[in-house]
């Protein structure tokens, strides 16, 4: 059986090459947080969302936006602009602020 070792020498080169881990983007814990405090603050469903940016308001704070689509329990649908506002260095959240809109985009 000499394709056995052909077999091994495969199956390693794809497990050595495959991602072990992908890692998660800065901002995916504060994202959570916004989904989890929208729906909390709606009573709804989240049917879309995007990251749009982080900004050093000052040293020590630090906000990540995110644009939320809302679909309530009664089927309106509206925007909400959702920021977070946290000590990078601590990692340490300060305030949630929801702004809500009728745009999507």
């Amino acid at each position: 059986m000499k394709r056995s070792p052909v077999i091994a020498l495969l199956v390693l080169f794809f497990v050595l090459n495959s991602p072990l881990s992908s890692a998660a983007p800065d901002y995916a814990k504060w994202g959570i947080v916004a989904v989890k405090a929208t729906q909390q603050r709606y009573d709804a469903d989240i049917v879309d969302y995007k990251h749009i940016g982080r900004t050093q308001i000052q040293p020590g704070l630090a906000e990540e936006k995110f644009r939320l689509w809302v679909r309530s329990r009664s089927g309106q649908e509206f925007g909400v602009i959702v920021r977070i506002r946290f000590d990078p260095s601590a990692d340490q959240l300060k305030s949630i602020l929801f702004t809500e809109t009728n745009r999507r985009r």
